[in-house]
């Protein structure tokens, strides 16, 4: 499995965690930065790195982390395909896969602890996305609507 991670300076630490947590399980991870937590770099130009890179690699994921996690979800967002999902829980990343098949998971360095965000990472690309035709429905509505 493919994933592509950025953050900001505010995400910096956080990135870092999770980068070395999601490689030691033998994940695929490419870091788009930033590559620094000391300087000031802008959510929007990163995310929009990440969203590129998982619209050009289908069946990848995405994980961007900055501050409060919202910039990043509404910056991602703007993207046709994209469905990001700031999660501050492991409930709310497994109904982001399973319900909306989300492929950003957009996490708040400065909400959450280093532990709650490697369980939400895990609870996010470990739940499948639900076959039911209901929520397959709203997707496409979702895809239709947005870009």
């Amino acid at each position: 499995m493919e994933i592509f991670i950025g953050s900001d300076h505010a995400g910096y630490e956080m990135k870092k965690n999770i980068k070395e947590y999601l490689q030691g399980k033998d994940f695929k991870v490419t870091d788009l930065g930033s590559f620094s937590g000391e300087e000031s770099v802008d959510y929007p130009d990163l995310t929009r790195e990440v969203a590129e890179k998982v619209l050009e690699y289908p069946g990848s994921f995405g994980i961007m982390i900055c501050g409060t996690g919202q910039g990043s979800a509404m910056a991602a967002n703007r993207f046709k395909k994209i469905r990001a999902a700031l999660c501050d829980s492991e409930f709310l990343a497994e109904m982001a896969r399973a319900h909306n098949h989300a492929n950003i998971l957009c996490l708040g360095a400065r909400v959450i602890k280093n532990d709650l965000a490697i369980k939400i990472v895990d609870k996010f690309l470990n739940t499948k996305p639900d076959k039911d035709q209901r929520h397959k429905r709203r997707v496409e509505k979702i895809d239709k609507n947005v870009g």
